[in-house]
């Protein structure tokens, strides 16, 4: 009689899953170069638009850092545009793919060298303010779950229409704080659980 095989959690894993960072090709030559893959540094060398760069902890319902999630990144490019199939307008900076990756560290910190997006359409073509798609993997959690990073000086927020689906008094859950340095710092938290639990989104 066979048995079903037992469910098992997304983490952790996640120290041998980034490190190290790179993927190791061989060439022709006979000699392999180290490259790396996908990281928490999406800036490339064609990009456009203003860099930024995020940071933030992830926090467990006792308000504990979590020290081995790993945070994956979506995001358009300045101009609205997102290295898809499904966007079929043209990518000057077709480099830049708007994907990465974050381990986070011992004190649950993860961070992100990036550009700050441009607006993207939204439902029924109304545009939705700049944002980034965060999905968090974790230990204990059978799938990761995904939410969204606003930008805490953007007027567009007021209309963008799936922040405006979120309660009033849960929508802070979702907006990252802009702090100084150049780039500019913007401060996303992320709380799995308790009072202060971000909003997730069901994908």
């Amino acid at each position: 009689m066979s048995e079903i095989t037992p469910s098992q959690t997304v983490g952790p894993f996640f120290a041998y899953g980034l490190t190290p960072v790179g993927r190791c090709d061989w060439d022709p030559n006979g000699t392999y170069a180290w490259k790396n893959s996908v990281e928490s540094n999406l800036v490339t060398p064609d990009v456009s638009g203003s860099r930024i760069r995020i940071e933030g902890t992830v926090f467990d319902g006792d308000n504990k850092p979590i020290n081995d999630c790993m945070i994956e990144i979506w995001q358009a490019d300045a101009q609205g545009r997102y290295a898809s199939p499904a966007d079929n307008r043209a990518l000057p900076n077709s480099q830049f793919k708007g994907f990465g990756r974050s381990a986070t560290d011992k004190a649950g910190v993860f961070a992100f060298d990036t550009i700050k997006p441009g607006a993207v359409p939204g439902p029924g073509g109304k545009p939705q303010a700049p944002h980034i798609v965060v999905a968090i993997f974790s230990r204990g959690m059978l799938r990761q779950v995904y939410t969204r990073l606003y930008f805490a000086d953007e007027a567009a927020n007021a209309a963008d229409p799936v922040l405006t689906m979120v309660p009033a008094d849960r929508r802070g859950t979702l907006i990252a704080k802009k702090e100084g340095g150049e780039p500019p710092v913007y401060r996303f938290n992320v709380h799995m659980q308790g009072d202060n639990e971000t909003v997730f989104f069901e994908v």
